[in-house]
């Protein structure tokens, strides 16, 4: 039965998070270590933040920490140790507040153990943060209302459920009308045959229950979500001879998608939009995604679903919108939106930004920043 398989890969998962693993470097593929790209500096200092303890037991596989996070409610789906919630913590501000839940109830202690030691720091008077023992295919059970959180995060963690199209439905339920998911994952270049499927070391090093990428799109229509938007992916290596003969041809990425719950509206129309440098952290320049980077004070055109977007999220304070055609006073005039290739796909993205990390010699900031193959970091 599907529920027993179920209940067998929960265990096999709570064991290896729980008992086998202790650090990050017990971990036999850098599927959970893959760095995401530059990090902006008020991030960096928040990461800095965090107890070691905290940060040692952490298994992520991206950056999930997204802008315009100011007295934001947002809720970590597999929270770990709790490390991104403590950085979240400090971003979201006291007005704000983080919930992280998770299924491992050793990882949900040690985030626990240091909830003092992180508000002392932060000068906090009362905690914002709350760390619950649940699943995330299972959030009402867990006590988590509908249309409670402004964002969603999760970092690596999807992978590690089966039925992957309940947890986004349950995402989409939780969600408030603009919110979205902001999440880090493990997908494959193909449908995983079942020798991969049923590999627990797999399935513990996030492989074994990677999505095909192309399959994000269609489950994430199912549930109501707009269409996923890439913002960053890094390929997958495998450090164990073993597992490379079990994997085979398969390819694995780690990418960065963004998906929005936006209310339902009449039909919208491409529009001219103007950044104002309003979002801490990323005053010259937002990266929105693979696709769309605004300059401040550039007036750009976006297309239809980017102009929704924009406008009925947390991002609509930080834009001027208008319709084609008006006259803005800005500098420089309006670039039109270009016909040209979006990338969807992450090993396309992966594959194109090691490309250009051959070429670009590290900055100052930490990295060179592939944002649509331009080596310039905004935050």
């Amino acid at each position: 039965m599907a529920t027993q398989r179920e209940a067998e890969i929960r265990k096999d998962v709570q064991t290896y998070y729980g008992q086998v693993l202790r650090k990050s470097a017990d971990l036999q593929t850098n599927a959970c270590v893959t760095a995401a790209g530059p990090v902006p500096r008020h991030i960096r200092e928040a990461l800095k933040n965090v107890h070691e303890e905290v940060s040692l037991r952490y298994y992520g596989c991206g950056l999930v920490i997204p802008e315009c996070l100011e007295n934001c409610w947002i809720l970590d789906l597999g929270s770990g140790s709790g490390r991104d919630c403590y950085a979240l913590s400090q971003l979201v501000g006291e007005k704000g507040h983080v919930t992280g839940i998770d299924m491992t109830e050793g990882q949900v202690e040690v985030a626990k153990k240091y909830m003092n030691y992180h508000m002392e720091k932060y000068g906090f008077r009362a905690p914002n943060v709350t760390f619950i023992y649940g699943y995330i295919e299972k959030l009402g059970e867990a006590g988590i209302k509908n249309e409670s959180y402004d964002i969603v995060i999760s970092n690596c963690v999807i992978n590690l459920v089966p039925d992957k199209q309940r947890v986004l439905q349950e995402v989409y339920r939780v969600l408030k009308h603009g919110g979205e998911l902001y999440f880090s994952d493990v997908y494959a270049s193909l449908e995983l045959p079942e020798e991969i499927r049923t590999h627990k070391i797999l399935w513990g090093e996030c492989l074994g229950g990677a999505l095909y990428w192309k399959d994000l799109a269609i489950l994430a229509q199912n549930v109501g979500f707009c269409p996923p938007r890439l913002v960053t992916a890094n390929l997958i290596t495998v450090q164990n001879k073993e597992l490379e003969s079990v994997i085979g041809d398969c390819r694995f990425v780690s990418a960065t998608f963004r998906l929005f719950k936006l209310p339902m509206t009449g039909p919208t129309e491409r529009c001219q939009v103007t950044y104002n440098g309003g979002i801490t952290g990323h005053e010259k320049g937002l990266v929105f995604d693979a696709n769309f980077t605004f300059k401040k004070g550039e007036t750009v055109e976006v297309d239809e679903e980017t102009a929704a977007i924009l406008k009925n999220s947390r991002f609509a304070q930080d834009f001027l919108i208008r319709p084609i055609g008006e006259k803005l006073p800005t500098r420089g005039g309006c670039t039109a939106l270009q016909a040209k290739d979006i990338i969807t796909d992450p090993f396309q993205l992966a594959e194109e930004s090691d490309h250009m990390k051959s070429r670009c010699p590290p900055d100052a900031a930490g990295g060179c920043c592939d944002t649509k193959k331009c080596c310039k970091n905004y935050n």
